[in-house]
């Protein structure tokens, strides 16, 4: 059954939907399209199956596309994400090249029909060559930290950037320096999808069965793409010197992305490391696992994302919704959700994650404590509701570029 815009009023209060009406109703007028670079994998794929059917519900006209690339353009892409979060990449003119054939040939194959065109992160930022052609709002969506990146990524992507009408970025921590208007708005969740939504208690303990993993034990858990950045090796590293003084199990559960290559490798590289320990549980899941992950981390006793570079850590958003105690890397938007000591703890190393964990393991008291702060402050400050206004209200804004304040009614 689909998802309507009432139902969030058990969840966030009739207030706040009535604004989405009211807002909506301002805007109505105007036309939306999101284009990205994947339909299934990551957050942003996830925001948007879950946030085009409630616009739609609201009454404004939404579509989401989905650029093509083959290998040659995800290499590179993979390889300007990396950059783009100051990884030391190699950037070569061949890489560069592949981005602008399948830029150009995205242009070539896709329909632009919305109004507002909302494009997310580095993948698609090409398209905005329709601009000069078309006119219409053009805004990009910048999900991941470009902050500190390689300059050689950053001189090729900035072009394309600063053609926008504007940026939008998950912290005013991530942004650059640009000749445009600047925004920020936090992604979100849904508590009403099935990896946010309650489980019976049934359900959770049969899919830690399924997977072999002992309810009656700590289970600590990552849920993440199998991805250098988010470190599963040093979630490992730290699991193994927690075991020195404390039982548990370790779950690293994740899937595949269609614009990340490098997913395989690091999935070989961390089953060889996880290889003689029957405790380490490396699960590679399908699309569309979202109950079995939700299951997992409600059966969890502590959630890690100890991520080296990170643009918003949606599981961490999840995790503490489901009122999980949280270790994070102390790195993006991490830092904005996991505040430390009240809703879990940052981290800097496998040591002091180790070192968390046993604190956390040794005091369910604290678990709770932590787990019910975190609850609350995901709650207030980062369901999809509040996207959804923050959307809205961003296009609003475009129809009145020169108005400090906009009359509602």
């Amino acid at each position: 059954m689909p998802v309507r815009i009432g139902d969030y009023e058990a969840v966030v209060g009739k207030e706040t939907v009535d604004e989405l009406w009211l807002l909506a109703d301002r805007i109505r007028h105007r036309s939306l399209q999101n284009i990205n670079s994947t339909a299934v994998g990551g957050g942003v794929a996830e925001i948007l199956t879950r946030m085009v059917p409630l616009l739609r519900d609201l009454g404004m006209t939404t579509w989401w596309d989905v650029i093509k690339g083959d290998d040659a353009f995800y290499n590179a892409t993979k390889a300007l994400h990396n950059a783009l979060h100051g990884k030391d990449e190699e950037i070569t003119e061949a890489m560069l090249e592949a981005f602008r054939e399948r830029t150009a040939a995205n242009l070539a194959e896709m329909e632009i029909k919305g109004d507002v065109i909302l494009v997310h992160d580095p993948q698609p930022a090409g398209m905005v060559a329709k601009k000069r052609e078309l006119g219409k709002h053009w805004l990009w969506r910048c999900h991941i930290d470009v902050s500190s990146p390689q300059p050689r990524a950053w001189e090729f992507l900035r072009p394309y950037a600063e053609q926008y009408d504007a940026a939008i970025f998950s912290m005013a921590s991530f942004a650059r320096q640009m000749a445009v208007t600047q925004y920020v708005v936090p992604p979100s969740i849904d508590p009403l999808s099935d990896k946010n939504c309650d489980l019976p208690r049934a359900e959770v303990e049969a899919v830690l069965e399924k997977y072999h993993i002992d309810p009656e034990r700590p289970v600590l858990t990552q849920v993440s793409r199998f991805d250098r950045l988010k470190d599963p090796l040093g979630v490992i590293a730290a699991y193994q010197m927690i075991r020195r003084r404390a039982d548990c199990q370790l779950v690293l559960a994740g899937g595949d992305a269609a614009d990340d290559p490098e997913g395989a490798e690091v999935l070989t590289e961390v089953r060889e490391q996880a290889a003689d320990d029957s405790d380490i549980h490396v699960l590679l899941l399908p699309p569309f696992s979202d109950r079995e992950i939700n299951a997992l981390v409600r059966g969890s006793t502590v959630v890690f994302q100890k991520s080296l570079k990170e643009g918003f850590g949606l599981t961490v958003t999840e995790a503490l919704w489901k009122g999980k105690p949280v270790i994070g890397g102390a790195v993006g938007g991490i830092k904005l959700q996991v505040l430390n000591g009240v809703t879990g703890f940052l981290v800097h190393s496998p040591e002091g994650a180790a070192h968390r964990a046993l604190e956390l393991l040794s005091d369910a008291e604290l678990r709770c404590r932590l787990g019910e702060n975190g609850h609350l402050h995901v709650k207030q400050n980062f369901l999809l509701t509040r996207h959804l206004k923050d959307y809205l209200l961003l296009m609003m804004a475009l129809e009145h570029p020169s108005e400090d304040i906009v009359q509602m009614f």
